[in-house]
């Protein structure tokens, strides 16, 4: 892909900063794990804190976090699942979403107009349209409604986005819609034709199920696989919770993915431990005596003076032992929540590294 903000080789994990950071991860840390696009700064999260009128004052989200590599950001659409759940925090209703603030109990209107306005000011490369997240338990019922709003949504987004396609800094914006229709088929397929007559400049996957089952993600990519063109950028929205799962949607055709689940897992202290393979052509991630991770504060760890990962290059590993991580989980030391996410960070961004390879050589 190339974007204002450089060139991004795919297949490419996406480091999730959703609110303007990355814990305990500065961009030098992501650079050097081999990070080129990351998901930065939610636009719900970017209204509540620290507000458009700061961001747009400081240039965007690129100066504002100093990552000036590529950056995509998210619609807020997932907000509206996770905090419609909490009752009065979030209403929805046809126009969009009435969220009310976490401080101040100001109400806040996320819609296809101020959902797309905002991402201009955030100036990330990639920006999404407002959607509806697909509840998993809401059934079929709730799986039409929020297709519904999304196909409706998704057309006033791109209304609004090409009066003007370029961020409020002047660099060209692409916009990508996003298939909804949950564990439907027939809802996929649907949803997919309407996101292709938009002729968007990417695809994104969503719904509640995408990421969290992925037996159940891999099969709603054979469905739709057919249908999705080659020259357009497809991104499975919260994939990412192991390595071997980037593997898994890369063979099904994806290219881009994001998740909170490699951070969140360093701090609460599962590390990937694994090893990469190629059987019958392509890429496996796995180590049987461990699974693939290993749970640091266990206290076989407390004297193990290997890396976390054996031939894993990162910093972490090439400076620290299993024992010096386990002391500082042990201790809840600020040190073990950066050297942690270095790794596990790493591991993903060499989990693509290596299918990248193995595309290349075919």
């Amino acid at each position: 892909m190339h974007t204002p903000h450089g060139e991004v080789m795919t297949p490419a994990f996406m480091p999730v900063g959703t609110r303007a950071m990355l814990n305990y991860l500065t961009p030098h840390d992501l650079q050097q794990t081999g990070s080129e696009l990351i998901l930065g700064g939610n636009t719900y999260h970017m209204l509540c804190s620290p507000g458009m009128e700061t961001i747009e004052k400081v240039g965007g989200m690129h100066p504002f976090m100093g990552w000036h590599q590529a950056m995509l950001t998210d619609s807020g659409g997932f907000q509206v699942l996770s905090l419609s759940k909490k009752g009065t925090v979030c209403i929805v209703d046809e126009d969009g979403a009435h969220f009310k603030h976490p401080i101040t109990s100001k109400i806040i209107h996320l819609n296809s107009k101020t959902s797309i306005l905002a991402q201009k000011i955030i100036g990330a490369d990639i920006i999404m349209a407002f959607d509806q997240c697909t509840p998993e338990l809401g059934g079929r019922e709730a799986a039409v409604a929020a297709l519904e709003r999304t196909h409706r949504w998704l057309t006033l987004s791109k209304i609004e986005h090409e009066k003007n396609p370029y961020s409020v800094y002047g660099s060209r914006q692409a916009l990508f819609g996003i298939i909804q229709g949950g564990s439907f088929r027939d809802l996929r397929e649907l949803s997919t034709e309407f996101i292709l007559k938009q002729d968007l400049d990417g695809i994104g996957i969503g719904g509640e199920v995408i990421g969290f089952d992925m037996a159940k993600t891999c099969e709603i990519i054979d469905w739709i696989r057919p249908m999705l063109p080659s020259n357009k950028i497809r991104y499975t929205m919260g994939v990412g919770l192991n390595p071997q799962d980037l593997i898994h949607v890369v063979a099904k055709g994806i290219d881009i993915f994001d998740c909170v689940a490699p951070t969140r897992n360093a701090r609460h202290g599962t590390l990937y431990d694994g090893e990469f393979v190629v059987e019958h052509g392509w890429l496996t991630f796995k180590n049987e005596e461990t699974n693939g991770r290993i749970l640091i504060k266990k206290s076989q760890y407390a004297t193990d003076d290997n890396p976390i990962m054996a031939h894993c290059d990162c910093y972490t590993c090439k400076h620290f032992s299993r024992a010096y991580l386990h002391y500082l989980f042990k201790e809840g030391l600020i040190a073990y929540f950066h050297l942690s996410s270095i790794h596990n960070i790493h591991v993903m961004q060499q989990t693509c590294l290596r299918m990248r390879e193995l595309i290349l050589e075919s």
